[in-house]
């Protein structure tokens, strides 16, 4: 395993067991966890807890999401498939993009806060991730110019799956979002498009920030 600044393997490692033991089981979940320098994402006050499996501040009212709700939304993301072209909604940090792209050909991210976009840029020219573009811009409306998408994750709790984000997905492509935007506590759903409609599945109980409208 590369070694990152002052974080040694083993802390990365006592996370991915962690992780399993909480249900994870995608081995290709586990190996992008495990890989991603998840320290590079947080403050560097809170670098000591990055590989916690907690959610984290990282300003504008924003968090890093627990790795165990990363690996979560990751996993059933790619279960039973490999999807080749994924939008995110939420940018955030930029660590689930940074997972995400060690499992997926392309990831899109859109992050409505403009002022958090150069700060992720920059980790990822760090890092030398090169397969995730980003956008500033409004998360319910997708990123159209490069529709279809064989999945879409939403990474802020929404009232219902945003209908543009819905018409940018594939037929047989899946939406995992976070539903209840006005509850504390929300449900983690995954979303199928088919000929006949559309499928829920309800996968967990999760803590998000809520998706807004328009960019700032």
């Amino acid at each position: 395993m590369r070694e990152y600044g002052h974080i040694s393997p083993r802390v990365r490692e006592n996370l991915v067991q962690t992780l399993k033991k909480q249900g994870i089981k995608d081995l290709r979940v586990l190996e992008a966890i495990r890989n991603t320098p998840r320290h590079k994402f947080v403050d560097e006050a809170l670098q000591h807890r990055a590989y916690d499996n907690d959610a984290l501040p990282i300003g504008n009212g924003q968090t890093i999401s627990q790795p165990y709700i990363v690996a979560r939304m990751t996993e059933a993301l790619l279960a039973g498939n490999k999807p080749g072209r994924v939008l995110e909604v939420g940018t955030g940090s930029g660590y689930q993009a940074a997972v995400l792209s060690r499992l997926v050909k392309e990831v899109y991210s859109i992050e409505r806060i403009s002022k958090m976009l150069p700060l992720v840029k920059a980790k990822f020219a760090e890092i030398n991730i090169k397969n995730v573009k980003f956008k500033h811009g409004d998360g319910n409306q997708g990123w159209v110019e490069h529709a279809p998408f064989d999945a879409i994750m939403v990474t802020a709790a929404a009232a219902g799956v945003p209908t543009k984000l819905y018409e940018q997905l594939k037929m047989g492509g899946r939406i995992i979002i976070p539903i209840g935007m006005e509850s504390e506590v929300q449900d983690l759903v995954e979303v199928v498009k088919t000929a006949s409609g559309h499928q829920y599945k309800f996968l967990d109980k999760v803590r998000f920030v809520p998706m807004r409208s328009g960019n700032i």
